[in-house]
């Protein structure tokens, strides 16, 4: 079985608003209605009779690199690429 990261988020005109990520298995392939009902299903396990207006935004495969889940931002400590200089225009007449 495939790991899947699915993203979620509770309706606009919701009182709670609720905005997050998890994990869950499935065996279907990515972005089918199989995926689509594992993510559902394992959602509404986590987190119960609140999540059933949620919907899901989107679903990833999720990656070695991928630590999303985590929900820990990333510091860049890279100094900044240095500013583009424009080319002059030369007067051709």
């Amino acid at each position: 079985m495939q790991t899947y990261i699915a993203h979620y988020s509770s309706p606009a005109a919701s009182d709670s608003r609720a905005k997050g990520l998890f994990e869950f298995e499935s065996s279907a392939r990515a972005g089918s209605k199989g995926n689509l009902h594992d993510a559902r299903v394992k959602m509404l396990e986590l987190y119960g009779k609140q999540a059933v207006s949620w919907n899901i935004v989107k679903v990833e495969r999720k990656t070695a690199k991928s630590d999303a889940c985590n929900e820990q931002l990333e510091l860049d400590f890279r100094a900044p690429k240095p500013e583009r200089k424009r080319a002059k225009r030369k007067e051709w007449w």
